[in-house]
């Protein structure tokens, strides 16, 4: 029998490949998880600001009279 075709060789050879083929998957699902993780991080800021809503409603405050005073002198000492 020729080095190519004993059965010894085969079977080292296949075992070997599959080996490879293993590691390689391996790899790529490690890439997928981490690819998943970082957009996971990206994506949760998003998310947050999605919820939070401006300018729907408006607001009616009323000021006191000491607060009307002092928004008054405020007002003088920037001018």
């Amino acid at each position: 029998m020729s080095k190519k075709n004993k059965l010894s060789t085969r079977r080292k050879l296949h075992e070997f490949e599959l080996q490879r083929e293993k590691q390689e998957k391996e790899k790529k699902t490690m890439k997928l998880h981490a690819k998943k993780n970082k957009m996971k991080v990206d994506g949760s800021d998003k998310k947050k600001k999605r919820n939070f809503v401006v300018g729907k409603k408006k607001l009616k405050t009323k000021l006191s009279a000491t607060a009307k005073a002092k928004a008054a002198q405020a007002m003088e000492l920037d001018a």
